[in-house]
């Protein structure tokens, strides 16, 4: 959606495809950071974002065993928005979308489900998409494959995708949320358990960390052990666990983590979860998408404009992208590794681990995890210019 925005604004025909006939899809991300609200600055539409109910988180914490620990401080940050941002994330598609009708060549098909990939001469030239209507094809100049972690397109590509594995898996839930509540928490570590809880005013969205492929074993003990084991990690949702009626009340996210070793042919490109699915680690999967995004509306909306677009174009995107997306890959094994993995596979009461030890009595090192989750490794910026007034 942003890439269609940004190409859009640049004076090209773009059509993005939606296979529901809304956004309305629970547990997505929505936490959006310093580094998308710099975007949204450059972009000229901050102010307009900013006035959508959102909430906005400055510092992060955690619970370790008893402890509560401050983690990351974005108040530092080189930006406008020295914030995280929560905004469910069909608010914020509902707002590009708005943004991106200011522009001609800008449209969003609702019922669109890509099905095929049309390829002629070795080139792919568009997509089949199965609507209300019946098939109908598409064809462009170039197809991008947006469309996260099971993507389709990537599938139907043949491209080559490198799987850098995951040892868990993410139960997600609503609880909702009263008025006495504690402030927000993002995380709480017990020995063999881990429960992340997000504020979203009137409920809490609740993530239960399992190892991988747990889901089975945990639905065979039942909901009832299932909310026993929540209470007894939040003591104060005792009384609402009772809200989670059966397992219909709970979403398995299948957590993966891989990327593609070439994330384009002639004619397509993937870019986001399609070419390196994230891990939930630091939530940062929707703005390395939006990073993507930019970086190929940069480099490649003046190539489409002329229809001179190459493979080398392309590649070049890649190449771009791929240093940051492994970098953030990296950080997040290692997290998920030396710490989620132990944390699921510890029977012992947890103490802090060293570098938490050390941002507790070091405030100003929590800067670091805050550029890191906050802007990331190569945080890009908008250069292509609008062809038509914004007005």
């Amino acid at each position: 959606m942003m890439l269609g925005l940004l190409l859009a604004r640049a004076g090209l025909e773009v059509a993005v495809l939606e296979k529901h006939a809304d956004f309305l899809r629970d547990f997505r991300g929505d936490t959006i950071h310093p580094s998308t609200l710099e975007l949204m600055y450059e972009l000229g539409i901050l102010q307009e974002f900013l006035k959508r109910p959102h909430q906005e988180v400055r510092e992060l914490a955690g619970q370790v065993g008893k402890e509560t620990v401050k983690i990351a401080d974005f108040t530092h940050l080189p930006t406008h928005c020295q914030f995280l941002a929560f905004m469910p994330q069909w608010d914020f598609l509902n707002f590009v979308v708005e943004q991106g009708k200011r522009y001609p060549g800008f449209q969003v098909k609702m019922q669109a489900e890509a099905t095929e990939l049309i390829e002629e001469n070795g080139r792919i030239a568009g997509v089949t998409a199965k609507t209300p209507d019946g098939i109908i094809e598409i064809r462009a100049g170039l197809t991008v494959g947006a469309d996260g972690r099971h993507s389709l397109v990537r599938d139907r590509s043949g491209l080559q995708v490198i799987d850098l594995g995951a040892p868990m898996d993410v139960l997600w839930m609503r609880i909702s949320r009263r008025p006495g509540d504690p402030g927000q928490t993002f995380g709480h570590a017990e020995a063999g358990k881990v429960f992340v809880m997000i504020d979203r005013e009137d409920y809490w969205q609740c993530g239960f960390v399992i190892p991988k492929g747990a889901a089975e074993k945990l639905r065979e003990r039942g909901i009832e052990q299932f909310r026993e084991e929540i209470a007894s990690l939040q003591p104060f949702l005792g009384e609402r666990v009772s809200e989670l009626r059966d397992w219909n009340d709970v979403s398995l996210l299948t957590v993966k983590v891989d990327r593609l070793k070439r994330w384009f042919r002639p004619g397509l490109l993937c870019i986001g979860d399609a070419a390196h699915a994230m891990s939930p680690v630091g939530g940062v999967g929707i703005n390395l998408a939006i990073q993507d995004a930019v970086a190929a509306a940069n480099a490649l909306a003046a190539k489409l404009a002329t229809r001179s677009l190459t493979d080398s174009d392309l590649l070049a995107v890649q190449r771009h992208r791929e240093i940051p997306t492994r970098a953030t890959q990296k950080l997040q094994i290692v997290v998920q590794n030396r710490v989620i993995r132990r944390v699921l596979s510890s029977s012992q009461p947890l103490t802090l681990p060293w570098p938490l030890r050390m941002l507790q009595r070091w405030p100003f090192l929590r800067r670091i995890p805050g550029r890191l989750v906050g802007m990331g490794f190569h945080p890009e910026h908008v250069r292509t210019a609008a062809k038509i007034s914004s007005s």
